[in-house]
C-alpha cells in the first residue's frame, strides 16, 4: 500500500474504479463529479483553503478589471459612454449588487462548478436595464427539440421558471460537447480526492492525537469495563490540540507502545504542500498568488503577477467577452465590451516608461497617446482647466 493509499484508508476513504458511465443533461451544482472525490456543494469544495484561495483570486482580479463598452466605426473604436452596460458597469447590475460583485460570483461558479449564470433584465422597450446572478445549485438544464438549451431555475419554494438560452448570460469552463460546463473539480476528481483525504488525515490527526501517539499494552487481561475507563481517561485528558504535550501517568503493568505510524512517516507536510500545488495547476495559478512560497524567489515573484495576467486572466476575460457578445449584444451589431488588462500588463514603471520612450521614439504613439494609456487626461484639457 502506497503512502497516499495509507493516508486515504486513515481517513476512510475507499479506493473504486473511476466511473466513466455518460453524464446526465441536467446538472447541479457539482453534480457530474466523478470518481472518488464527489463534493456535494461548492461550499464543501471551497473548504479546502486553495480551492477557496485560487478561485478568489481570479475572481476578484477580474472583477477587479474595468469593463469598457465600444462602438466600431469604420476602423475606428470608439468608446459608447452612451451604451446601457457602460452604466451597468458603473452603476451596478441590479440595486443590490455592484458590477465588482457581479463579475466575481459569475467567475467564482463558474471556477467551481463549471458554470456561471445570470438572468438578462430588459425593460419594456427591450432595453438592457441589468443582469440577476443565478445560483448554478438552483438550476437543472434541458435540452430541447431544436438542440438549444433551456434553464429550470428553482426558488428554493418548490416553484420554477424557465429561461431560454437567448434570456441568460451563461458563462462555462470547457465542456464535454452537451453546452453544460464540466467543473476543474470533477475533470480532476483523483487529485482533489488525494487532498480532501490529506486535509482529513491532518484534522482526525489533530482531533485524536495523544502525544505521543501509540497504544497501551496491559500485562493482564483488562474486561471490557476496565478498556472503557481506560479509553474514556485517555480521551478525556490526552485526545485533541489543547492536550498536545500533557504528561500521562500509566499504572498496573501497563505500558506504553508508539504507534508506528506519525505524520512524519506519512510524509504529512509533504503531502499537503504537494496537495497545494496540484490546485495551483488545476486553476493555474502561481503558488505565490495564493501565498505559497516555498519555491519563491524574488525574479519568479515579479513575474508571477503577468504571468497570471496572460494565462489565467487573459482566457477568462476573453470567454467573459465572448458571451457578452453572443447574448447581449446583437450579432451583427457594431457594440462590444472589452475588460482592460493594461493595468495587470504594464511591468515596473521603469520598463514601462521605458517601453513609452521607445513607441515615440519609433512613431507607434504620440505623447497624448501615451497619456491616454497611462488614464491621464490630455495635456490640453488640463491646460484649459487649468
Amino acid at each position: 500500500m502506497g503512502m497516499i493509499d495509507r493516508i486515504a484508508a486513515i481517513a476512510g476513504f475507499e479506493r473504486r474504479e473511476q466511473d466513466t458511465s455518460p453524464l446526465d443533461p441536467s446538472w447541479r451544482a457539482l453534480a457530474p463529479m466523478t470518481g472518488h472525490f464527489a463534493a456535494a456543494s461548492t461550499r464543501a469544495a471551497e473548504n479546502l483553503s486553495a480551492v477557496l484561495a485560487c478561485s478568489t483570486v481570479i475572481a476578484t482580479s477580474l472583477a477587479s478589471i474595468p469593463a469598457l463598452v465600444y462602438r466600431r466605426d469604420g476602423g475606428s473604436r470608439l468608446e459608447a459612454i452612451g451604451h446601457p452596460l457602460y452604466r451597468i458597469a458603473r452603476q451596478g447590475v441590479s440595486p443590490g449588487m455592484t458590477w465588482p460583485d457581479f463579475i466575481e460570483h459569475l467567475v467564482a461558479s463558474a471556477l467551481l462548478t463549471g458554470n456561471g449564470l445570470a438572468e438578462i433584465v430588459r425593460g419594456a422597450n427591450g432595453a438592457l436595464t441589468g443582469f440577476r446572478f443565478l445560483p448554478w445549485g438552483n438550476v437543472s438544464v434541458v435540452e430541447l427539440s431544436s438542440g438549444r438549451l433551456a434553464y429550470d431555475v428553482s426558488n428554493g419554494r418548490g416553484k420554477a421558471r424557465r429561461l431560454l438560452q437567448d434570456e441568460v448570460l451563461h458563462l462555462r469552463d470547457r465542456t464535454n460537447g452537451s453546452g453544460v460546463g464540466v467543473s476543474r473539480l470533477a475533470r480532476a476528481a483523483e487529485a482533489m480526492q488525494t487532498v480532501q483525504a490529506s486535509n482529513t488525515f491532518a484534522r482526525k490527526f489533530l482531533e485524536n492525537g495523544a502525544h505521543p501517539s501509540g497504544f497501551i499494552r496491559s500485562a493482564t487481561n483488562l474486561t471490557d469495563k476496565q478498556i472503557s475507563q481506560l479509553r474514556d481517561n485517555m480521551a478525556e485528558r490526552h485526545s485533541g490540540a489543547a492536550n498536545a504535550g500533557r504528561v500521562g501517568i500509566l499504572s498496573a503493568g501497563l505500558e506504553w507502545v508508539q504507534a508506528q505510524i506519525s505524520p512524519e512517516d506519512a510524509e504529512l507536510l509533504e503531502s499537503r504542500k504537494f496537495g497545494v500545488e496540484e490546485v495551483c495547476r488545476l486553476f493555474q495559478v502561481p503558488p505565490p498568488l495564493v501565498q505559497d512560497y516555498s519555491h519563491n524567489t524574488f525574479t519568479n515573484s515579479e513575474t508571477a503577477g503577468r504571468w497570471f495576467a496572460m494565462f489565467t486572466l487573459a482566457p477568462w476575460a476573453r470567454k467573459i467577452e465572448a458571451e457578452f457578445a453572443r447574448s447581449v449584444f446583437p450579432s451583427s451589431g457594431a457594440y462590444e465590451m472589452e475588460l482592460d488588462l493594461s493595468g495587470f500588463l504594464r511591468g515596473d514603471p521603469a520598463t514601462r516608461w521605458n517601453a513609452h520612450k521607445i513607441a515615440i521614439e519609433t512613431g507607434v504613439l504620440d505623447a497624448e497617446e501615451v497619456r491616454q494609456v497611462e488614464g491621464w487626461n490630455p495635456r490640453k484639457a488640463k491646460e484649459q482647466v487649468l
